[in-house]
């Protein structure tokens, strides 16, 4: 890649999710599932286990904070694809009400010739 070439959005969203995993893994989270769709339209970037919590992680990439964070882009539609997503993914598990759940996104800041930045807000949203 040339200096000032621009990468098309699904790739820095590609990269962004890569990042996000690798971030989650080294800070003590097992990803369990990567992109997951289901059923019925839900979706969930990231599946993972923090210690005891079911995570479901939405992770939200940005080349520039001039718009703002990039976990400011998750608006009330997307948190209920999200929610849809999670509960997709819980009822595969079966009727079990003792699994701890929480949503959270990951923001990832890629600048060019700089280090990825990576933020992880727990809880960022209610909903299951």
């Amino acid at each position: 890649m040339r200096e000032g070439q621009r990468i098309d959005s699904a790739t820095v969203g590609r990269w962004g999710e890569h990042l996000a995993a690798l971030w989650l893994r080294k800070n003590g989270r097992k990803v369990l599932y990567r992109n997951f769709r289901g059923p019925n339209g839900g979706e969930v970037d990231i599946v993972a286990r923090h210690g005891a919590v079911l995570s479901f992680v939405e992770v939200k990439t940005r080349t520039s904070e001039a718009f703002g964070r990039p976990g400011d882009a998750v608006n009330a539609a997307k948190e209920d694809l999200i929610i849809r997503g999670a509960r997709a993914w819980l009822k595969m598990l079966g009727d079990n009400n003792q699994i701890r759940t929480r949503c959270d996104v990951a923001e990832v800041v890629l600048v060019q010739g700089e280090r990825p930045r990576i933020n992880v807000v727990e809880g960022a949203f209610r909903g299951l």
